[in-house]
C-alpha cells in the first residue's frame, strides 16, 4: 500500500508571522512542494481569504476554512468520492459545510449582548475597525467580514467573565473557541475537518501519515486527530499552555511562528519514511 503525508497547518502566528508573511517558513514551504505532499490550510480565516494564500503559495489542495466550518475540495480532486457526509457543489469547489449558519451565529451573539456581555463581533464593525484591529489592509479587511460558518468577536472581560460567557454561549447551542479574537461557532471545530479530509485520502486507498502545526486552543482539535502534532512559539516566545497540556505528544517546535514551523517540518521530513 502506499503512503501518503498529509500536513495540515493553522495560518495566523503559525505559517504566518505577525505581519502576514511566510518569508522564513518558504524553505520548508517548497521542500512540501517538491515531494507533492499535500498541504492544507486549516484556518479561521474565510473561504476568501484563504483563496488569496492559496494563490500566493501556488497551493491547489483542498482547505478547511473558518475553525472547520467549511472543507473546500476541488472539484474531481479525489475523483469520485465516498463520504457519509453529504457534499455541495459549489463553483470548482465540492464542499462540506460543517458549520453552522453565520445568520445564526449573529443572532446568538446578539442575543448574548442583550444578556448583559459586553461582545462586539466583526459583523458590528465597520471594515475599517477590522483592518485596525487585525492589522491586515482595508481590501483584506473585506474579505475576513465574508463569513460564512464562524464569527469572531471582541470581549473585554476578565477569566471568571470569559467562563461565564462561554458557559452562556453554550446553553444557546453553540461553541466558543480563542486563537487571536474569541470566536463562536456551531457544532464544527479543525479535528472534525482533519478527521472527515484524512478519511477521504485513504480512500484513495493509500496508508495516510498526519502531521498539523498550530499556535492556539482552537488548533487542539486539530493537533489531537493527527499521528505528530507541533505547536509553535507565540510571539513572546511561549508555547499556549492550553496546547501544551491537552495535546498529548505535542512536538514544541523551536521557533516563533513560521521560524518555528520551518524547522519543525524540515525535520519531520528528514525523519520520516513515507
Amino acid at each position: 500500500m502506499n503512503k501518503q503525508l498529509i500536513l495540515f497547518t493553522d495560518l495566523d502566528g503559525t505559517l504566518l508571522d505577525s505581519r502576514y508573511s511566510f518569508r522564513r517558513a518558504l524553505s520548508a514551504v517548497k521542500e512540501v512542494k517538491k515531494r507533492n505532499i499535500p498541504l492544507i490550510l486549516c484556518s479561521s480565516k474565510t473561504k476568501a481569504e484563504i483563496e488569496k494564500w492559496r494563490k500566493k503559495l501556488n497551493n491547489d489542495h483542498p482547505f478547511i476554512s473558518e475553525n472547520g466550518g467549511g472543507i473546500f475540495i476541488p472539484r474531481k480532486y479525489f475523483g469520485r468520492q465516498v463520504t457519509d457526509v453529504r457534499i455541495h457543489e459549489e463553483n470548482n469547489y465540492d464542499v462540506i459545510k460543517l458549520g453552522a449558519a453565520y445568520s445564526d451565529l449573529r443572532h446568538a451573539l446578539s442575543e448574548v449582548r442583550s444578556d448583559g456581555f459586553d461582545v462586539r463581533g466583526f459583523g458590528d464593525m465597520k471594515v475599517k475597525e477590522v483592518a485596525e484591529l487585525t492589522g491586515l489592509t482595508i481590501s483584506d479587511a473585506r474579505l475576513a467580514k465574508k463569513r460564512d460558518f464562524d464569527e469572531p468577536f471582541l470581549f473585554p472581560g476578565n477569566l471568571d467573565g470569559e467562563k461565564k460567557l462561554k458557559r452562556r454561549i453554550k446553553s444557546r447551542g453553540f461553541h466558543c473557541t480563542q486563537g487571536e479574537f474569541f470566536h463562536i461557532m456551531g457544532d464544527s471545530d479543525k479535528g472534525r475537518a482533519v478527521e472527515i479530509l484524512t478519511g477521504l485520502y485513504r480512500k484513495t486507498g493509500k496508508q495516510t501519515m498526519t502531521i498539523a502545526l498550530g499556535d492556539s486552543p482552537n488548533d487542539i482539535e486539530m493537533l489531537q486527530r493527527v499521528d505528530f502534532p507541533v505547536v509553535v512559539k507565540k510571539g513572546d516566545g511561549s508555547y499556549h499552555p492550553q496546547v501544551v497540556r491537552k495535546v498529548k505528544g505535542v512536538i514544541k517546535a523551536d521557533g516563533v511562528g513560521p521560524e518555528g514551523w520551518n524547522r519543525a517540518v524540515s525535520e519531520l521530513l528528514e525523519t520520516l519514511v513515507f
